[in-house]
C-alpha cells in the first residue's frame, strides 16, 4: 500500500489537500483537507447587517457575487423583507451571467485538461478537426483555417522549451484516451473560451457596477436606478447590451461547450463507474419570480440514495425543512469551542491550529449534514433534482445531452450514469444550458415589467429592537450556499457561511462519516502513484474551490503581511 498527499489539487486556488491510500491500483482511503482558515464569521461580529454582504463576497475571490446575494437574502429573510420584482430580475440575471461564465471556465480551464492531451493535439489534423466539429455543431469558430492557427500557435509554445499556460500537465498520461483531432479541438475550443467567459462577466459587470466584487446590491433590493431616457442609469441600451452578450454566450454553450462535453465524456464512457461516493444530494431553488421568493424557475430539494421518488423538494426562502436541518461538525477540523454538530444559528468559528492527523482532525473545512448525513451539492444535484421534479428545461436539456453522449459512445445511456465523475461534468453542461436559456427569459420579464411603468428597486429596511435571525440560500455555481445571521439590537451577533466546497469538501464527522470529495475517491484507479491524474479526475470534477484569498491587517488597517505566490 502507498500513500500520497496532493497539496494543492486545484487549478483555480491552492487551499486543498487529498490525501490518498492506494492498493492495487485503486484508492482504498481518502482525506480531504482545507489549509487555510476563512475567518470572515469572525470579521463581521458587531457590524451592520446591510453591509455584511460588501464583506462576505470577499470570502473568496472567484465566487464573489454568490455570497453579496446570498448575504442580502439572510438579512432579509430575518426582516421579513420583500423586495421589488425589478430587484429579484437585475438579482436573476447577475446571478445567472456569473454561473454561466464559471461553467464555461471549469470545463475548459479547470478540468478539461485532465482528459485532454495538450501536447497530442500537435499531432491532430486541423481538416480531420474541423470536420469533426463540423458533424457536432454550426458553431461558426470551426474552420480549418482557424484550427490550423491553434496548433500553430501550440507548436510555438513547444518549440519556445515550455507550454505556457498548459504547463505542468499530466501529458501522456496512460489515462490519457483522446484522439489527437479530438485533442486539438478541444484545445482550440479552451483558447475560444476564454474570450466567451469574459462576455459573461461583462453582463456582471454592466449590471453590477464592476466585478468580480459588485456595488449594485442592498439589503431591500438593489441600486441600478432605472431611467429609459437617461445614459447614466439603467436604460435600454445597457439592457440591449446585456441581452447581447447573453446570446453570444449562449450560443457558444449550445454549440460548443454541450457537444464537446457530451463527446469528451462518451469517450470516456468507462469513468460512469467511478467517483459516484456521497449519494444523497442537496440543492436549493433559485431565480425567484416574485417579491417574497416563494416561486422559482430553478427547483430545489433533496434525493436520498441515489433514489429519484425520494425526492422533497424545498419551497420557498425560509423553508423550515431546509431550515432546521442544517448542521456542521467540527469533530475533525481544527476548530476550539463545543465539539459537537451545531445549527449554524449557533455555530461557533473558533480556530484551535494544529497538525495534520488523519485519524482525529486534519482540516480547516467544517463538516456540513443535512438530518445528520452528508449530502453532495452542485449541477449535478440540481440537475437530479429538475429530473425528479419533472422540470421541463432540465428534463429537456438532459435528454438531450444523454441522447448526444449515447449517439457517440454508441450506446443508449440513462439518468444513472450521472452518479459518477464524468456525471457531475455532464450536470454542470445540463445546467448552463439550461441557465443560458433562462437568462434570456429573464431579462424579457424585466424589460417587459419596466415597459409598464414599473422602476422600483428598493424597499427600505428597518431593524427592531431585541433578536431576529435569519438565513439565506442560493443555488450558486458549486453548490447549495446558505449565510445565517443572529441580529440583535441592529448589529450581527453570529455569522456563519455554509458554503458548497464545505458541503462536498468536508472532513469526517463524529459519526466518522466521510464527505463527499473523500467518499468520490475510494475505488478510484490509479495506474501511476508518480502522477495521480486519476484522483485529480474525481475531485475536480466537483469544481473545488476553497477559499482563495486572505490578508490580514491591524487595528488602524494597516497591512501587517504580504504573500507573493511565484
Amino acid at each position: 500500500m502507498s500513500r500520497i498527499t496532493i497539496d494543492p489539487i486545484t487549478r483555480i486556488e491552492g487551499h486543498l489537500r487529498i490525501d490518498v491510500e492506494v492498493d492495487g491500483g485503486k484508492v482504498k482511503n481518502a482525506w480531504s483537507s482545507g489549509t487555510m482558515w476563512r475567518g470572515i464569521e469572525t470579521i463581521l461580529q458587531q457590524r451592520d447587517p446591510r453591509d455584511a454582504w460588501i464583506f462576505t463576497q470577499r470570502i473568496c475571490g472567484v465566487c464573489t457575487t454568490v455570497h453579496a446575494v446570498t448575504s442580502v437574502r439572510a438579512v432579509e429573510n430575518a426582516l421579513g423583507l420583500e423586495i421589488p420584482i425589478n430587484a429579484q430580475y437585475i438579482r436573476n440575471l447577475i446571478i445567472a451571467a456569473h454561473a454561466l461564465h464559471d461553467h464555461i471556465v471549469h470545463f475548459y480551464q479547470l478540468a478539461a485538461l485532465d482528459w485532454v492531451d495538450v501536447t497530442s493535439a500537435l499531432k491532430g489534423d486541423p481538416a480531420a478537426a474541423s470536420k469533426l466539429a463540423e458533424s457536432l455543431s454550426a458553431w461558426p469558430g470551426n474552420g480549418v483555417k482557424a484550427l490550423a492557427a491553434t496548433k500553430e500557435r501550440l507548436a510555438g509554445f513547444v518549440a519556445g522549451g515550455q507550454l505556457g499556460i498548459f504547463t505542468n500537465g499530466y501529458w501522456g498520461h496512460p489515462a490519457m484516451k483522446l484522439p489527437p483531432d479530438v485533442n486539438l479541438l478541444a484545445v482550440h475550443h479552451y483558447l475560444q473560451a476564454l474570450d466567451l467567459q469574459r462576455k459573461a462577466l461583462q453582463v456582471v459587470a454592466i449590471l453590477g457596477s464592476k466585478t468580480p466584487n459588485i456595488q449594485n446590491l442592498a439589503v431591500g433590493g438593489v441600486a441600478n436606478a432605472i431611467n429609459l431616457d437617461s445614459p447614466s442609469t439603467l436604460n435600454m441600451e445597457k439592457l440591449y447590451q446585456v441581452k447581447d452578450l447573453l446570446e453570444e454566450v449562449k450560443a457558444f454553450v449550445e454549440q460548443v461547450y454541450f457537444p464537446d462535453v457530451a463527446a469528451v465524456g462518451a469517450m470516456y464512457a468507462g469513468w460512469t463507474a467511478y467517483g459516484a461516493g456521497v449519494t444523497n444530494y442537496l440543492a436549493v431553488p433559485d431565480l425567484p419570480l416574485d417579491t417574497k421568493g416563494t416561486v422559482f424557475d430553478l427547483p430545489g430539494g433533496t434525493i436520498h440514495k441515489a433514489d429519484l421518488t425520494s425526492y422533497k423538494p424545498i419551497s420557498a426562502f425560509g423553508d423550515p425543512y431546509f431550515r432546521d436541518g442544517v448542521t456542521e461538525s467540527v469533530a475533525r477540523a481544527w476548530y476550539g469551542g463545543k465539539q459537537q454538530a451545531l445549527h449554524p444559528y449557533d455555530g461557533e468559528t473558533i480556530p484551535a491550529p494544529g497538525e495534520w492527523d488523519g485519524a482525529k482532525k486534519y482540516s480547516w473545512v467544517k463538516a456540513p449534514r443535512f438530518k445528520g448525513e452528508p449530502m453532495q451539492v452542485g449541477p449535478l444535484a440540481q440537475v437530479l433534482c429538475g429530473l425528479a421534479s419533472k422540470h421541463e428545461p432540465t428534463v429537456r436539456w438532459a435528454t438531450r445531452f444523454l441522447d448526444t453522449a449515447g449517439a457517440v459512445a454508441k450506446t443508449r445511456l440513462g439518468p444513472a450514469v450521472l452518479h459518477s465523475t464524468v456525471g457531475r461534468i455532464a450536470g454542470r453542461c445540463i445546467r448552463t444550458a439550461v441557465i443560458a436559456e433562462l437568462a434570456l427569459k429573464h431579462w424579457k420579464l424585466l424589460v417587459e415589467n419596466v415597459g409598464k411603468g414599473d422602476v422600483a428597486i428598493f424597499n427600505e429596511p428597518h431593524f427592531p429592537a431585541g433578536e431576529i435571525r435569519g438565513f439565506g440560500f442560493h443555488e450558486a455555481p458549486r453548490g447549495t450556499l446558505s449565510h445565517w445571521t443572529v441580529i440583535r439590537d441592529g448589529k450581527i451577533q453570529n455569522y456563519q457561511a455554509v458554503v458548497p466546497s464545505t458541503w462536498n469538501a468536508g472532513p469526517r464527522d463524529e459519526h466518522d462519516k466521510v464527505g463527499p470529495y473523500e467518499a468520490s475517491l475510494i475505488g478510484n484507479p490509479i495506474a501511476d502513484p508518480a502522477r495521480p491524474l486519476e484522483a485529480l479526475r474525481t475531485v475536480h470534477s466537483f469544481d473545488p474551490c476553497l477559499a482563495c484569498a486572505i490578508h490580514t491587517v491591524d487595528g488602524e488597517g494597516q497591512e501587517i503581511a504580504r504573500v507573493k505566490v511565484l
